[in-house]
């Protein structure tokens, strides 16, 4: 390979895991809902653009940076997503019906209702944030004096995987060493030994879809100062979130985090080698060949590795 090749290759790499680590984001959130609830949130794309909505808002009208506006919509989309699984998503698992589907169905409208709320006050005109560091980027020359190769990092797209490495390594100690966070990991494990051992697992399902919507909130501020806007967004997320989702193990944390990592390289190398308009076929690809080789996800096989 030339020098040239070299460059693009490796350009192409950091891009992907940069794209990666912000699917990451996104899939975690899709999956904690999953795992706790054993429902699939396909409203968890509009509930992004929701969070991209405030980040502008506060742009537009208080000139607050997109990165500082996370301390406000990943709160404001807490209490929204608390507010849904209450009042709304709550009700519908209670009710027995010949469509146990119902709260799935139940995201969708919630969907359409957002979607259509964008459109009604911001209209369907692509809005942006023109942040002034939009357009500046690291060279490794200004780090390697005489380094061979050149290359270039986006500095939007190098501080928003940074943001997004810190909320995932915050959410992990959540989980993993507040009594909260190990109440929630026990519920998306076994309900019944839960509610044995006197977790308020009504509670936890409410806490774990506000959660799920802050992610995907703050989410929505990382990717705000590199991608459009527009009220339709969301769909597309949406998809992109459950692709991860089922290719990283259904409740799988890791696995989604994995699984974004996979996705974010496969759309770049994609999208550099073969051309833009590939990557969203590529998605479906990865998504049947997921439900056709491991159909339990990566972390089924990170799983049978450690046990042999």
């Amino acid at each position: 390979m030339t020098s040239v090749q070299i460059e693009v290759l490796l350009q192409t790499v950091i891009s992907g895991i940069f794209l990666g680590g912000l699917y990451a984001l996104l899939g975690i959130g899709m999956t904690l809902i999953m795992g706790v609830m054993k429902i699939i949130n396909l409203a968890h794309g509009e509930l992004m653009m929701v969070g991209m909505y405030i980040a502008y808002a506060l742009f537009s009208f208080f000139h607050i940076d997109p990165y500082l506006s996370i301390f406000i919509a990943a709160p404001a989309l807490f209490l929204l997503g608390v507010m849904l699984q209450k009042f709304l998503i709550n009700p519908v698992l209670t009710v027995e019906s010949i469509l146990p589907e119902n709260q799935v169905i139940l995201t969708v409208g919630i969907g359409m209702v957002l979607s259509n709320l964008a459109t009604i006050f911001f209209t369907s005109d692509y809005r942006s944030t023109p942040v002034e560091y939009a357009t500046k980027a690291w060279y490794i020359s200004d780090f390697w004096k005489g380094s061979p190769i050149e290359l270039s990092i986006s500095f939007a797209w190098s501080v928003s995987f940074f943001f997004a490495v810190l909320i995932t390594a915050l959410l992990w100690f959540f989980l993993a060493k507040t009594d909260m966070g190990k109440s929630i990991r026990a519920t998306a494990q076994d309900t019944d030994a839960a509610l044995l051992m006197g977790v308020n697992v009504k509670k936890m399902r409410i806490i774990t879809f506000g959660l799920g919507a802050a992610l995907v909130g703050a989410a929505g501020c990382l990717f705000i100062p590199i991608y459009y806007l527009y009220p339709d967004l969301g769909g597309q997320f949406t998809l992109i979130a459950f692709v991860i989702t089922i290719l990283g193990g259904l409740g799988s944390t890791v696995g989604a985090i994995v699984g974004g990592l996979i996705l974010g390289l496969f759309e770049s190398l994609t999208a550099t080698y073969i051309g833009m308009g590939w990557a969203p076929i590529g998605r479906f690809v990865i998504f049947i060949a997921a439900l056709i080789f491991i159909p339990g996800g990566i972390v089924s096989l990170l799983k049978k590795q450690r046990f042999g």
